[in-house]
Parts: C-alpha cells; structure tokens; sequence
C-alpha cells in the first residue's frame, strides 16, 4: 500500500502523522511512503531523514493525496484537503466530526472511508489514540490556565501556588478522565486548591488513591458544579462522550455569575466545547473575554508541543497504521472490533452512533458497511 503524508495546514500546526521512524516500519512491512516536502519541519525531522528512512517525498500537497491509498494525518482534513481527497481513499487522523457539520458532509459526498483516532477503541474500555493527546492537553491545561489569569491578559492577576499569608487559587476541573487526572496532576504541583468532579465514582476514587489530600473530589451534579465552578479562579473543562458532542456543563448564565477576571480552559472544544460561550480559538489568538470571563479554547492544544506530541501519538498510531496497510482496512476492521469503533464515514454513510445522534444523520451499522 501507499501511504501519504502530507503537512499539516491548520493554524500553527506543526506535529506530522509519521515520524522517519514510523516510515521506517512501515517499509519494512512492505509498504511505500509518499511524505509531502517539509512535513516533519515542526519537530525537527528533515526531508533527508524522511529519504533515508525509505520514503519519498512529494513536491506538493495534491501530489499526496492524488498518488497515496491512505492518508496519515494529525487534525481533521481542512476545506482544501478535503476537496482532494477520493473515493474509497482510506482517511486516517483525528476527526472530531460531531461539532462539524461541514466536515462530515464533505467527507460522505467524496466516498472516502475515514476512520477516527478519537474513537478508535481498547479491550479495557479506553481510548489509546486519544489518550496520547489528552495527556498532553490535560498538563498543559494548568500552564495555559496560569497565563489567562495574568493581569496583562485579561485574567485577575491571581497567581496558582499563591505566597505565604495570600491563599491560592481555586481550580475546578469538570471531568476525571484521561484529561482531567493529568490536569490534576500538574495543578497540585502548583500548590493551588484543586477540585475535580465526574459521574464515575470509580474514577474519583482513583484519582483519590494517586492524589491523596492534595485534591478534593466531588460527585458531578448540577449543584456542585455550580458551587464549585463559582468559588474557583479556574475552570478546566475536561468532559468527553466518545464520538459525541461535549455535554454543556457550563450555561452562559452560570459563566456570567463566574469571577470578573476568571478563567475557563475548555480543552472540551474539540467535541463542541462544554460551557455555552466557548467558540474554538487557535495559537494563533488563543482566548478571548466573554461575560468578563477569561476563555481559552484552541482546538489543537499538543500542536504547541509538536516533538512531545508527535512521538507519543506515533507510538499508539503506528500498529493500526500497519494493520490497515497489511491486511487493508476492511479485513483489518473485521478482525479488530476496537479498530472497527474508528470508523467514522465509509463511502457516503456516518457509521458512529454518538457522530450520527450528533450531527441528526442516518447511522448505518459498521459491520454492515463492511459486508456492503
């Protein structure tokens, strides 16, 4: 099989869907690799790395994706990606479809069989593709939380760990998942006062056993997220269903009666935001004032740590990238349920529930899309 890599175009997006070192294996399966020019500039990895890891490299995007079976990419194809992408051409990168609407239509009226990261699941439950990311995402949440709240940025001027005889910040985390415990975890190293809230008790009670004191744990309802999201300086909005549109956790109402000068880092954007007043922002402009509110949503979090990110990814990626290439997707889906969650849109038809509830379209069973 060829696989295509081309560079990624979304606003200051720099990680890349192969690194040499992931070329290298898929070569030594047999497979070529046809990577764009410049493609691995953002973590350092030169075309002549790329060559001497048995690639190609392609002078251009369109070549990419006019000569390449499978695309390898990071973020959801932009409007001039789509529009080069063919039918029955497999698409594998992150997609979030549910809060994009425009998205999804274009990818069923190319006939394209695209498959999720972000849904793609395991044997345990979990998200292994995603959950690269929203590690990365969660750490960066607090560091991303701390600069809203500086004065020259719109923030209260509140500092997290605080200093002796000044008290310190308040952070409320929505959402004890992957996102949320990582987020945890770096907020209790700043010394500030952390609160996190989920459904699970479970999940509560491990993030409990790893934190100790250092965090307070909270069972997520209406009124306790109220109370907590009120009190804190710092709401981190770390909520998922899988495939499906962020809950709104947050009412404009409840955000209006926050702090003037607070912040919200709603790392939930990808799937629609969880608070009614987070629209999706970039690195380029990342936060905005809303309801006096501090409000950091850019949709694309890791790709400001592209090395990190890129390399942690790659090592989740890279099994699946085989599997599809040796055995072609549809073999590849009918051995492995848990790739077969991935499948987001084949030829023309949405095949995930959450994506289908979502966006109001027909939902046809993966396993049928495959028999078709």
């Amino acid at each position: 099989m060829l696989i295509g890599v081309p560079k990624e175009i979304k606003t200051h997006e720099y990680r890349v869907g192969l690194t040499p070192a992931s070329v290298k294996e898929v070569i030594a399966h047999g497979h070529r690799v046809l990577v764009e020019r410049g493609a691995g500039a953002g973590i350092g990895a030169t075309d002549a790395e790329y060559l001497g890891a048995g690639a190609e490299v392609a002078a251009c995007a369109e070549e990419v994706y006019a000569r390449a079976e499978m695309i390898v990419k990071v973020k959801e194809p932009q409007p001039a990606e789509r529009a080069r992408l063919r039918e029955n051409q497999i698409l594998f990168a992150y997609l979030h479809l549910a809060p994009d609407p425009g998205q999804a239509r274009d990818l069923m009226a190319r006939g394209v069989v695209a498959i999720a990261y972000e849904t793609v699941t395991s044997p345990g439950g979990g998200l292994p593709l995603l959950a690269p990311m929203s590690e990365v995402a969660g750490r960066m949440a607090i560091q991303a939380g701390a600069r809203c709240l500086e004065r020259e940025n719109g923030g209260m001027g509140v500092l997290l760990g605080g200093v002796p005889g000044v008290p310190a910040a308040r952070i409320t985390i929505l959402g004890a998942g992957v996102v949320g415990t990582n987020a945890a975890q770096m907020a209790v190293g700043t010394g500030a006062q952390v609160t996190v809230l989920d459904l699970s008790v479970e999940r509560l009670r491990r993030l409990e056993h790893m934190l100790g004191a250092r965090v307070v744990t909270c069972f997520s309802n209406r009124h306790n997220i109220e109370e907590h999201v009120l009190g804190a300086e710092l709401v981190i909005g770390a909520v998922l269903i899988p495939g499906a549109a962020a809950p709104k956790l947050l009412p404009r109402a409840l955000v209006r009666a926050m702090k003037p000068g607070s912040a919200i880092v709603d790392v939930s954007i990808d799937q629609g935001g969880c608070a009614e007043t987070s629209r999706p922002t970039t690195h380029a402009e990342p936060t905005y004032m809303e309801e006096g509110v501090v409000h950091y949503c850019v949709a694309n979090m890791p790709g400001a740590v592209p090395h990190t990110s890129t390399y942690a990814l790659n090592h989740a990626t890279l099994p699946f990238v085989l599997a599809l290439a040796d055995k072609g997707w549809r073999r590849a889906m009918e051995e492995d349920p848990h790739l077969r969650e991935g499948l987001n849109v084949c030829r023309g038809r949405i095949t995930h529930r959450g994506v289908a509830q979502a966006l109001g379209l027909p939902f046809l069973e993966p396993t049928r899309a495959l028999a078709a």
